[in-house]
C-alpha cells in the first residue's frame, strides 16, 4: 500500500505533491454535492432551521471526540499511509448515506440526514488527524505551505466544476431520483481521490515522544495562540453557514439553478486569490493575512443579509469564497505547520483537530439558535458579520495573547 523511504527526496515529494493535488480534485468534485446541495436537498425534506444547524454542527462534535482516537489508531500501522485507508473509506460513506433518504417515512427523513452526516464524522476524525500528519510527512519545508496554495485552488476550481454539473443535474431530473444519482456519483469520485492518498509514499516515520517527555501541545504558547485563532475563526465564519442558504431560498427565491451559479462564484474567487496569497502573507504576515481576510468575510455576510435580490449576492459570495479560502485552507494550516514540532506531527494534529472541531459545532449551532428562536434571519446574517469582524480585529490586535504569547515576546527585537 506504502512504500517506506528513509529519506524523502525531492522526486518523491514531487511525486507525492502530485498524488495530494488529484486527491483534492476528485474529492472536490464530490464535495460539491455536500457542500453546495444538502442543505438544499434537507430544505426539501422538511428541515427546520434547527435541524439544519444539527446538520452542520454534529459531524463536527463527532469529529472532535473522534479524533482523540487517532493516535491509539496510529500506532496500529507502520505509516500514515496505511492507517489511513480504513477511516478514509469509511468517512467517504458521508456521500452515499444521505441518498437512502427517502425510503424512510418524511418525519424521519430530516433527521437521518443528522445521521447520514454524523456516522461518517467518526471516521472522519481519525482520517483528518491521519491525512493532516502524512502531507506533513509526503511535503517538507517550504514546498508544503507551496502545496497548500495549489490544493485550496485545485479544490475550488473542482468544487465549482462538481457545483455546475451537478445543479444542471438537478434542475432536469426529478426530485428525489436527481438527488440520490448525485450522491452516488459524488461516493464514486470520493473513491478516487482515496486511491491518490493511498499513493503517496512517506519516510519511515521517527518513534514520537511519549506525552510524558514532551508535554501536552496545550502547553506551547505559539500552539495555544494559534488554536484559538483557528476556533474563533471557525466559530465565526460557520455561525451563518446554514442560514445563508436558507436565507436565499426562503426569503430570496433561490433554487438550484441558483446555487449552482452562487457556488461557482465563491468557488471561482476562492480559486483566483490563490495568486495573492503570497503577496499578502510577505506583506501583513500569516497572522495578519488572517485577520484581513475574516473581515473580508464579515463584509460578505452584510452583504448576503442587506441584498435584495439574487444577483447582488453574488458579489458576497465572491467575497466569501477568496477570503475564507485565504484564511483557512492557507493561512490556518500554515500556521498550525510552523507551530507543530516535526517530531510531534500525530499529538499536534489532534490537538488542532480537537479545537477546529469544537468551533465547528459550536459556530452553526449559534445561527440555528437564533434563527429558531423567531430572530430574522437577516438579522442572524448580521451577528454572524458581527462574530466574523470580531474575529478579524481580534487576531490583528493580539486579543487572544493573555491566553497564547505574551504580546511583547512577538515584537521584542532580536539580539545579536
Amino acid at each position: 500500500m506504502s512504500q517506506q523511504l528513509s529519506n524523502v527526496s525531492g522526486d518523491v515529494e514531487q511525486s507525492n505533491a502530485h498524488h495530494l493535488v488529484m486527491d483534492i480534485a476528485w474529492f472536490g468534485v464530490a464535495l460539491a454535492a455536500t457542500s453546495r446541495f444538502l442543505s438544499i436537498y434537507a430544505i426539501h425534506l422538511g428541515a427546520t432551521p434547527v435541524q439544519l444547524g444539527w446538520i452542520s454542527a454534529v459531524p463536527a462534535l463527532v469529529v472532535l471526540i473522534s479524533s482523540s482516537f487517532s493516535g491509539w489508531w496510529r500506532r496500529r500501522y507502520p505509516d500514515a499511509v496505511s492507517a489511513l485507508f480504513m477511516p478514509g473509506l469509511a468517512f467517504r460513506l458521508m456521500f452515499l448515506l444521505p441518498a437512502f433518504a427517502p425510503f424512510l417515512p418524511p418525519d424521519l427523513q430530516p433527521w437521518y440526514i443528522v445521521l447520514a452526516v454524523a456516522l461518517p464524522a467518526i471516521p472522519q476524525g481519525i482520517a483528518s488527524v491521519t491525512f493532516l500528519a502524512l502531507m506533513r510527512e509526503a511535503v517538507v519545508g517550504v514546498r508544503f505551505t507551496r502545496l497548500l496554495s495549489q490544493r485550496s485552488m485545485v479544490l475550488n476550481v473542482a468544487v465549482a466544476i462538481g457545483a455546475v454539473a451537478f445543479g444542471l443535474w438537478l434542475e432536469t431530473a426529478p426530485f428525489p431520483l436527481d438527488y440520490q444519482v448525485m450522491f452516488l456519483l459524488a461516493f464514486l469520485f470520493a473513491l478516487g481521490s482515496l486511491y491518490h492518498c493511498l499513493r503517496v509514499r512517506v519516510a519511515a516515520p521517527q518513534t514520537e515522544p511519549t506525552a510524558a517527555a514532551t508535554g501536552s501541545p496545550w502547553k506551547s504558547p505559539a500552539f495555544r495562540q494559534m488554536a484559538l485563532i483557528a476556533g474563533f475563526c471557525y466559530v465565526a465564519f460557520t455561525s451563518i453557514v446554514a442560514i445563508t442558504p436558507l436565507h436565499l431560498v426562503e426569503n430570496l427565491g433561490a433554487a438550484e439553478g441558483f446555487m449552482a451559479l452562487f457556488g461557482l462564484v465563491e468557488l471561482g474567487a476562492g480559486a483566483a486569490v490563490v495568486a495573492l496569497i503570497q503577496p499578502l502573507s510577505s506583506r501583513f504576515g500569516m497572522r495578519g493575512m488572517i485577520a484581513l481576510t475574516m473581515v473580508g468575510t464579515a463584509l460578505a455576510a452584510i452583504i448576503f443579509g442587506l441584498a435584495t435580490n439574487l444577483p447582488l449576492t453574488l458579489v458576497g459570495a465572491a467575497l466569501s469564497g477568496a477570503c475564507w479560502t485565504a484564511a483557512a485552507m492557507v493561512g490556518l494550516l500554515a500556521y498550525f505547520n510552523d507551530s507543530a514540532p516535526s517530531d510531534q506531527l500525530t499529538s499536534y494534529s489532534i490537538a488542532y483537530q480537537q479545537a477546529v472541531g469544537l468551533a465547528a459545532f459550536v459556530g452553526p449551532m449559534i445561527g440555528s439558535a437564533l434563527a429558531s428562536g423567531g430572530i430574522p434571519l437577516t438579522a442572524v446574517l448580521m451577528v454572524g458579520a458581527a462574530l466574523r469582524l470580531l474575529a478579524g480585529v481580534a487576531t490583528e490586535h493580539h486579543l487572544f495573547f493573555p491566553w497564547g504569547q505574551p504580546r511583547r515576546q512577538e515584537r521584542a527585537p532580536v539580539k545579536p
